[in-house]
């Protein structure tokens, strides 16, 4: 599993959601963090969004992106934490059906 977040430099809500990210412990997922200021479409589909998360993983040999609610930038990250594990493994078990 991975997590992509698109970001940009000076995006505090960016950097607090990857604060966050950095301190769940109890999933294990690789992520990535895009600035969307590096390639144009990414900034023209994440210019007003950011901070983005998107899940992805692969199903039936194919890469598949889900993106994430928004969290709420008073969240904990206990709760994101709890909110990740929900969709995870949600679709850990879609995968292994």
């Amino acid at each position: 599993m991975q997590l992509i977040l698109y970001s940009k430099p000076g995006c505090h809500l960016c950097e607090s959601l990857q604060e966050k990210l950095a301190k769940v412990q109890n999933l294990s997922f690789k992520l990535q963090v895009r600035d969307i200021k590096t390639r144009e479409d990414w900034f023209r589909a994440y210019e007003y969004e950011i901070p983005v998360l998107i899940l992805e993983y692969e199903q039936d040999g194919k890469m598949t992106s889900q993106p994430l609610p928004r969290t709420s930038p008073r969240s904990s990250w206990q709760q994101l934490e709890q909110m990740l594990w929900n969709y995870i493994s949600h679709v850990e078990k879609n995968i292994a059906q």
